[in-house]
């Protein structure tokens, strides 16, 4: 009886499609992390879902694109305001949803998301085209910018509404329409969010969200002859297969993958800051952050008084119920994902590591509710071999790997030494050398004394494995849109 109770309360998603919420024959379970409790039922969409989708947002494309700058800047001003109205409903949302912490999900997600429609409802304004003149051939140059068509946006379930309006916002500012995959694992709150379109004055069809899995949902969008673009934001081995499929129709492609961060301290850094500051960048958000610190490189004299400092303040990053305001992190996102983490963390220990805390060292004192959710510690690793698995595959998880070195080379190499490049962080009160290293490091991102400071004016993205193409100001405008020549003879 207990359970038959339980499922009529189970909430139900639907798919968003042409304007209205359109039911789906079947689903797919989802769990509340921090309990391990099924709680929702997600559509899983196949072909025929993405067919409809495309086609509504195919047909809404001519007259969204003929839309002004002007007229849908002040759309997706309303959508943000809509949103930001709903803060703390759609802050509770993704808390349940993801596992993250309430704290974190009121002060990042929500609010970033907010203004990732606002900072692209502004910028889509002030982009300037250009113009050249050949007067001895009696001709005008000048370039156009016009938007895609359909694209297709695939995002993933460690920030779930802020990279979904990351890629939503840009697409649609410049006139695009978009059908968006977000993971099955973290829907609601961009079920949360279409209920606002309307509302907003977003046309019919200008923004469709199917729901489902990669291999379903996803393999039919990024292989859909009418959808010339994919922006994914996802893992490396994904990416290769979301190339493959959009390979025969010469998609536009945008792809933000995986990380392997590395942070530089020398001797001479401000410790206190740093280990305050690398605390936070290996730990955020359950350590499920692609810009995350999972390889700390740290100057041999300094190396013991960083590490005895560094396993301490680790200690005080408390994990827990995601509600609870004392709390840094909750619950990783699946069981299947903890237990991916937990094998990094017994590898590196077979292999004669040293795990200083966290996992399998430290227990977690949780209430009886959350005694199935997936939970971990924030875990400290010392004696881990360069070219172990534990340093160099994404681990995606409240896990770091601390290691000495000799010199300034050494330490470029080994930060190099792996087959990705999305961020890294160097510490030093050197500002020759910060610059110099900064250089050499093969990374879209470094940060020098601070970490995730970022302006969403300026380019975001990896290089090697860590993606292709860059987003965030200027970079999105040009992914959102094909440029045009036009001459003009007179």
């Amino acid at each position: 009886m207990q359970s038959s109770m339980e499922t009529r309360t189970l909430l139900v998603l639907e798919n968003f499609i042409g304007g209205k919420f359109v039911p789906c024959p079947s689903h797919i379970d989802s769990y509340e992390p921090s309990t391990g409790e099924v709680y929702c039922k997600v559509p899983d969409s196949g072909e025929e879902e993405v067919e409809a989708a495309v086609a509504a947002a195919k047909e809404a494309f001519p007259g969204w694109a003929a839309h002004s700058p002007e007229q849908r800047s002040q759309i997706l001003t309303k959508l943000a305001d809509l949103i930001e109205a709903h803060l703390d409903e759609f802050a509770q949302a993704e808390s349940k949803d993801q596992g993250k912490t309430l704290t974190f999900a009121r002060t990042v997600d929500i609010p970033r998301s907010v203004y990732n429609f606002r900072f692209f409802a502004s910028s889509v304004l002030h982009h300037t085209d250009d113009c050249s003149q050949m007067d001895h051939m009696g001709c005008l140059n000048y370039t156009v910018r016009c938007p895609v068509g359909v694209a297709g946006l695939i995002s993933p379930w460690n920030l779930p509404l802020y990279l979904l309006t990351w890629k939503i916002a840009p697409a649609i500012a410049v006139g695009n329409t978009v059908v968006a995959k977000p993971s099955e694992m973290t829907s609601v709150t961009a079920w949360m969010m279409c209920k606002l379109m309307q509302q907003a004055g977003v046309p019919p069809g200008v923004v469709n969200v199917v729901f489902g899995t990669g291999p379903r949902a996803g393999d039919v969008l990024v292989g859909h002859p009418d959808v010339p673009l994919i922006s994914f934001t996802g893992s490396t081995a994904t990416a290769r297969l979301i190339t493959e499929r959009s390979a025969p129709y010469c998609k536009k492609m945008s792809l933000e993958l995986g990380g392997k961060n590395p942070a530089v301290v020398f001797a001479d850094a401000d410790l206190d800051r740093c280990i305050e500051t690398t605390v936070r960048s290996s730990f955020f958000n359950q350590g499920e952050i692609c810009l995350c610190t999972s390889r700390i490189y740290v100057e041999r004299s300094v190396y013991s008084i960083f590490l005895e400092k560094f396993v301490a303040a680790a200690r005080k990053w408390k994990t827990g119920v995601p509600s609870d305001t004392g709390n840094s992190n909750g619950a990783l996102i699946s069981k299947e994902h903890l237990e991916k983490v937990r094998g990094f963390v017994a590898l590196a220990k077979s292999e004669g590591a040293t795990v200083h805390c966290g996992e399998g060292v430290d227990p977690l004192d949780l209430p009886e509710r959350n005694a199935n959710g997936y939970f971990m510690g924030a875990t400290v690793i010392s004696g881990v071999p360069q070219g172990s698995r534990v340093m160099q595959e994404e681990i995606f998880g409240p896990v770091t790997c601390v290691s000495p070195f000799d010199s300034e080379d050494e330490a470029v190499a080994e930060a190099n030494g792996v087959r990705y490049g999305l961020a890294a962080t160097v510490w030093s009160r050197d500002v020759a050398k910060v610059h110099r290293v900064a250089a050499r490091l093969q990374a879209g991102l470094v940060w020098t004394n601070c970490w995730l400071v970022r302006d969403l004016k300026l380019p975001f993205g990896g290089m090697k494995m860590s993606g292709v193409g860059r987003e965030g100001g200027k970079d999105s405008y040009h992914f959102f849109t094909e440029v045009k020549t036009i001459t003009i003879k007179h």
